[in-house]
């Protein structure tokens, strides 16, 4: 049998939106291919040994700011004339509702024709189950066998954005671990695959609020509730915040990029309790201090701050 591979080249922001949209259309893989990934591993002395790297790529890598992102998918070859379309269609959509908050690169597309028999399943290979703590994110067609202090979070392939294995994710969940009791209430903004809420509920918390603008991503947490048992506690909305103020929560969660949590400044904290924590991620070091600002001045004040390749995560209390 064969396949499109379809190959769109487009920015570190912006490829786990395209992954996320890709996934929709194909059961047959996705994959981004980001240089920025190999810098952030290639600067982390402490807890990366590389068998070898040729010199030229590893000074070529740090002297040069990474930039085009490619991300892939695969798509069988009688269905690609009607889905490679409408990938490209929502895509451009995204785009045009991320301006002003998240660049997206050129959007070039490349196509081509590939055969494939044991190679969709190959893609599956990669993925192994990704220990975070007393969080273990497995894969759904992985066995594993948890530990006694272990709790699996279960995770579909079509996976909206939040797989554990991003920097971005892997501190949210490993941030919330210090502060979540049997009483919490955790809200999730931009839930994605909805893997902090749910982590949240396996690690004991009474109820997860999970909201997401992007319907893509509504479905993949609804699903993921499902499959993680857990949906009894869980709320998912298709909205930007919770439009319900009287839900107060004892921690919150928004794994954005820095623009948008700087939009989100002014609204977020009303449904924090006062002596609540509020975590942040998705932060870049060009953005840090532009997020800590924003809400700083709305009455927020940073406690603790974590780092990992080049992002930075923050947790923030009322001052």
């Amino acid at each position: 049998m064969k396949y499109i591979e379809l190959t769109i080249h487009t920015t570190t922001e912006a490829s786990e939106i395209i992954s996320d949209i890709m996934w929709q259309y194909t059961d047959y893989g996705v994959t981004i291919c980001d240089r920025a990934d190999i810098i952030a591993l290639q600067t982390a002395k402490e807890s990366t040994f590389w068998d070898y790297m040729d010199d030229e790529l590893e000074e070529g890598l740090l002297s040069e700011k990474p930039s085009d992102v490619l991300v892939k998918c695969y798509v069988a070859e009688d269905v690609a004339k009607e889905v490679l379309p409408a990938i490209l269609n929502d895509v451009a959509d995204a785009k045009e509702r991320s301006e002003g908050f998240i660049p997206f690169g050129t959007l070039e597309d490349t196509k081509r024709t590939v055969d494939g028999d044991d190679w969709i399943d190959v893609w599956k290979k990669h993925f192994r189950p990704i220990h975070l703590g007393s969080i273990v994110v497995v894969p759904e067609w992985i066995e594993y066998a948890p530990a006694p202090h272990e709790h699996v979070v279960l995770l579909d392939s079509n996976m909206a954005f939040g797989t554990g294995e991003h920097e971005t994710t892997s501190m949210c969940v490993e941030l919330m671990q210090e502060y979540i009791t049997p009483e919490s209430v955790c809200i999730d903004v931009g839930c994605g695959s909805g893997i902090l809420g749910i982590s949240a509920i396996k690690l004991g918390a009474a109820k997860a609020y999970l909201t997401d603008i992007d319907p893509i991503a509504v479905e993949s947490s609804l699903h993921n509730s499902e499959l993680n048992g857990v949906a009894e506690k869980t709320v998912v909305a298709h909205s930007n915040l919770l439009e319900n103020t009287d839900v107060q929560g004892d921690i919150m969660m928004a794994n954005i990029t820095g623009e948008v949590l700087k939009m989100l400044a002014p609204s977020i904290p009303k449904n924090l309790k006062k002596d609540g924590v509020l975590i942040l991620s998705g932060i870049i070091e060009s953005r840090l201090e532009m997020v800590k600002a924003a809400y700083e001045a709305v009455g927020m004040q940073v406690v603790f701050e974590k780092r990992k390749g080049e992002w930075f995560a923050l947790v923030l209390k009322h001052q």
